[in-house]
């Protein structure tokens, strides 16, 4: 059974930092395409960074040299350390697993963030 479980949410101001963690069991992230995604109410949900397999990152042209993504191997965990947030950054931040071996998508529970201005 796949889990995914999201935490480092929370309450902010313009301008700081939060760093989100997604735990992972039955999916091993150093396998499997990991992402991170957000969808604010009314909107559809979007990929803000990814990390292969291979450790290669992408990201949305909104948070490039702002966030970054990153894992933990040893505790099977991906992070996103998100800097210089905005209150358009304001969302459900949702994990998002990559089986390697099946191509099924597994999806953590979401974790809220808020950027007050």
């Amino acid at each position: 059974q796949v889990q995914l479980v999201e935490s480092g949410g929370g309450l902010v101001q313009t301008g700081g930092s939060l760093r989100l963690s997604c735990a992972a069991s039955g999916i091993f992230v150093g396998r499997s395409t990991m992402g991170w995604y957000h969808q604010a109410p009314g909107k559809e949900r979007e990929l803000d960074a990814s990390i292969t397999n291979r450790g290669s990152s992408n990201y949305a042209d909104s948070v490039k040299g702002r966030f970054t993504i990153s894992r933990d191997i040893t505790k099977n965990t991906v992070y996103l350390q998100m800097n210089n947030l905005k209150p358009e950054d304001t969302a459900v931040y949702y994990c998002k697993g990559t089986s390697a071996a099946s191509g099924r998508d597994y999806w953590g529970q979401g974790t809220q963030v808020t950027v007050s201005s």
